[in-house]
């Protein structure tokens, strides 16, 4: 299977009889907006996103406390397990990350997916920018797996 997905093959993924859970992870470092303040990827996803995706916090979720291991190091398990099964994960489902464009943070949850052993798990190529479908600006339903 390839790592990468088009924006088009996604949008026939969705329509398929198992659709993937689609994982939010926009994040960017510190480019800060004209009031200062970072890049905050909760709004970002409330102002819009691929319809049924979830947001992942990178910081939060996909790293642990930053530190002598690095800026990101490895998640917790427990920690990272618990946001892939809010987000709708589980060993059957597919997944497809996606982020503002650039490719790392969705990178960042296809390797840790991969790394924890989930088979189907692929990055949207080009991001959010790719989708031409809708978007939607909901608050995002829980989808415990």
């Amino acid at each position: 299977m390839n790592a990468i997905i088009s924006a088009s093959e996604l949008a026939d993924a969705l329509r398929s009889e198992r659709p993937p859970v689609l994982l939010d992870v926009r994040w960017q470092l510190s480019t800060a907006a004209a009031s200062g303040q970072p890049f905050d990827g909760r709004a970002a996803y409330a102002s819009g996103h691929i319809p049924g995706a979830v947001f992942v916090d990178l910081d939060r979720e996909l790293a642990s406390t930053p530190g002598p291991r690095g800026r990101h190091p490895l998640p917790d398990l427990d920690v990272f397990g618990a946001a892939m099964r809010r987000a709708g994960v589980s060993a059957g489902t597919p997944v497809v990350a996606y982020d503002g464009g650039i490719g790392w943070a969705a990178a960042r949850a296809w390797w840790l997916l991969r790394w924890t052993g989930h088979p189907d798990v692929r990055v949207l190529d080009g991001g959010l920018p790719a989708w031409d479908g809708p978007l939607e600006a909901e608050a995002e339903a829980e989808a415990e797996a």
